[in-house]
């Protein structure tokens, strides 16, 4: 590889690039357009999938369009006004309020952390070398990602040999590059040791535990208690964790996920007093919009005045027998699934079926109808046509993503024959 080339292909995040063919992929393959596009095009590229696809989704797709169009030299079409107004048009007859994962409240975090330390406790009681070591590395993933506001991909790329423990301090670690960090300079994380619930000594028993030197900081744990060389998948995150709360006792488990540790701790140091720009700070957001989606808390200052001109509450009345509700059965889909590589030598194929399966198809209750695992069925709840059509919406956005990390083409089809609907 050239000099030149290196460097260029290192300014490129993987992960954009893989999006980004993933989207033009679904332009030219799903959908039959072609490449260079006309703003007339991706005009009805957008039609296509209004009200099918999240706003976001469609957004994205332009993105990456534009992006393939710059790098070969074309017109970019997705400036066209025609373009501009269909989207707005979108966004006016399919309004959607974005989905946001639940926050990790301070009390539900107490819960898991202790729960996590008694089941460690248990397993080396009873000789179970793999379970305690799980429940000390889980238990240092949920404080560190906690207190430190770190995102999911920044956690599994945090390196043994970067962190640094300052004694009466806490505790260093240094990434050399995340998200929000444009210019790859890198930037270093202050980790407070606290009296209670502490992530710096969780991550010290965990390293000590594991014996680890360098390397990843959160590896996978085999039945032997053996210690992976390589890190956690992202896309595992979200299934850890919910698997963590699933145990710990927590309601609701599959309303979580790896944004919740990171937007729990936004609300915590929101509701106690932390100025914006602190949090802002302290998270490592440049963009006060970014911070401000992640803050759930009320404002308290309209909240006092407000509170002020009430009248006094008057006595509870006797509330009415809540009327019975019928609950509403789920819709019954058949999913038809074909993964194939991108190229004869990619590898990924089967971790990203087994990821499709365990992360998409079994919260519907998914049943293998072949041997192959191409048909299943499943029971998808939704309380009217519209809140259907969004979760499945979802659901094939977060196979493709999951298809085109793991560089797989995705072929998907669900059917209600009994609504007579389709989505592919």
């Amino acid at each position: 590889m050239s000099t030149i080339k290196q460097y260029l292909d290192a300014a490129t995040r993987a992960n954009t690039e893989r999006a980004y063919a993933g989207a033009t992929r679904h332009f030219e393959v799903d959908w039959g357009g072609h490449l260079p596009a006309t703003a007339d095009q991706v005009a009805r590229y957008l039609a296509a999938y209004a009200g099918r696809l999240a706003l976001n989704t469609l957004k994205h797709r332009l993105a990456a369009l534009a992006q393939w169009h710059h790098a070969h030299g074309f017109a970019d079409p997705t400036r066209g006004s025609v373009v501009r107004k269909v989207l707005k048009g979108i966004q006016t007859l399919h309004p959607s309020q974005e989905k946001r994962a639940a926050p990790l409240q301070l009390t539900q975090l107490g819960q898991v952390v202790e729960w996590l330390e008694d089941a460690a406790a248990r397993a080396g009681m009873r000789g179970d070398p793999a379970g305690r070591l799980r429940h000390l590395r889980d238990r240092a993933l949920v404080l560190l990602g906690f207190w430190r506001g770190f995102r999911g991909d920044e956690l599994v790329r945090l390196q043994v040999q970067d962190l640094r423990l300052v004694p009466g301090e806490g505790m260093t670690c240094f990434l050399p590059h995340s998200k929000g960090d444009r210019q790859h300079s890198g930037r270093t994380y202050k980790v407070p040791a606290l009296s209670r619930w502490c992530p710096v000594a969780a991550t010290s028993a965990w390293v000590d535990a594991a014996n680890l030197q360098d390397g990843a900081l959160f590896r996978a744990v085999d039945q032997w208690a053996g210690i992976a060389a390589t890190p956690l998948h992202p896309n595992s995150l979200v299934r850890v964790l919910r698997r963590i709360f699933r145990e710990a006792g927590l309601a609701s488990p599959d309303e979580y996920s790896s944004h919740s540790l990171r937007r729990g701790f936004a609300g915590w140091a929101n509701d106690n007093g932390w100025d914006v720009k602190s949090l802002m700070e302290y998270v490592g957001w440049r963009d006060v919009k970014s911070a401000i989606r992640y803050l759930d808390g009320v404002d308290s200052v309209a909240r006092q005045r407000i509170e002020a001109s009430l009248p006094p509450i008057a006595p509870p009345r006797p509330a009415p027998p809540a009327p019975t509700v019928a609950p509403v059965p789920p819709t019954t889909v058949e999913a038809t699934i074909t993964l194939t590589r991108f190229t004869p030598g990619a590898r990924g194929l089967t971790k990203a079926h087994q990821l499709i399966e365990q992360i998409c198809l079994h919260p519907h209750q998914a049943q293998r109808l072949d041997a192959e695992g191409t048909h299943y069925r499943l029971a998808i709840a939704a309380p009217d046509d519209a809140a259907l059509e969004e979760t499945v919406a979802m659901l094939l956005d977060e196979m493709h993503r999951i298809a085109d990390n793991h560089q797989c083409f995705l072929a998907v089809a669900l059917r209600d024959e009994a609504g007579g609907r389709h989505w592919d």
